[in-house]
């Protein structure tokens, strides 16, 4: 079977933008020459591709073929550049990463790896725990992930250790832990959380009191206002060493348990592709994750 290729991109960009409108822009066509190619991919593979929705989905069936049309893409893109027939050409790399390795160490290696390249980014924040299902959907070609175990079609490397502690400010101490962190003071002193899905903050409380805790919860989920609130009273939460080395060393900042961190071994898995672009991400992915992660 062979697939139309305008049909395909248009369905990737659907993806790609989150509807069909934003679709029709990027590709300067109208929303309804986008939805019949949409339609008429579909008709050609037997299922429906899309959820129509906000924003527009691929189905199980959709994320595959969005997977093959953005490795085409980025295979073509490769291939122009090194005959010389893509110079104006951009490598649009898009990419899982969690929040806290985005405020630290991971712009560096952005910046590093479009250096000389026409490169551009697509990033997609998500938590370490869930970021390789990111992978497994297609929607990004590579993914800073706790996962160690590699999604189908891909490649790993270890990039060392993301180290947490349970930080908050002097006055927070003395308020709720004048007495010690006990399990009764964790229950009543407010906590931060990320989002939903970062169980830093209860894996310590775990570790700490072999108890399942329910304390008062601020949800903040962005990483240099979470660090914010934590120095200025709002709760206790688990921060990286990378956001808060000035903070411990000034003293705004201290442990609820001195010596008690959470280490989150990362990792980098990316699609198995022989393409320029994602080997020099790679390439730097590693430089910087090795000046600011733990071996």
């Amino acid at each position: 079977m062979r697939l139309d290729s305008a049909q395909l991109n248009a369905f990737a960009t659907v993806i790609d933008e989150g509807s069909f409108e934003r679709a029709a822009a990027v590709l300067h066509v109208t929303r309804s020459a986008v939805s019949q190619r949409v339609k008429l991919l579909e008709e050609r593979v037997g299922q429906v591709l899309v959820r129509r929705a906000t924003p527009c989905t691929p189905t199980e069936a959709g994320q595959a073929l969005y997977r093959h049309a953005r490795e085409v893409a980025l295979s073509e893109t490769d291939a122009l550049a090194t005959i010389g027939g893509g110079q104006h050409t951009s490598t649009r790399l898009a990419i899982g990463v969690n929040a806290d390795s985005l405020a630290t160490w991971f712009p560096h290696a952005m910046a590093q790896a479009a250096e000389g390249q026409s490169i551009t980014f697509d990033i997609h924040v998500e938590d370490q725990d869930h970021s390789a299902n990111l992978l497994r959907e297609g929607r990004v070609m590579a993914a800073v992930t706790a996962d160690p175990q590699p999604v189908q079609g891909c490649k790993v490397l270890p990039l060392g250790t993301l180290r947490y502690r349970a930080l908050a400010s002097p006055a927070f101490m003395q308020r709720y832990f004048s007495q010690g962190v006990t399990a009764a003071a964790l229950a009543t002193a407010p906590m931060l959380v990320f989002n939903r899905k970062d169980a830093l903050q209860a894996r310590f409380v775990g570790r700490i009191t072999r108890r399942k805790l329910t304390p008062p919860v601020h949800w903040l989920p962005e990483a240099n206002a979470f660090v914010m609130a934590t120095r200025a009273g709002l709760g206790w939460g688990m921060t990286p060493d990378p956001m808060v080395q000035h903070d411990l060393e000034a003293g705004t900042l201290v442990e609820l348990i001195p010596g008690k961190p959470v280490d989150v071994p990362l990792y980098w898995q990316s699609w198995r592709l022989n393409v320029q672009a994602l080997h020099h991400m790679t390439e730097a992915v590693q430089r910087a994750a090795g000046l600011t992660l733990l071996r």
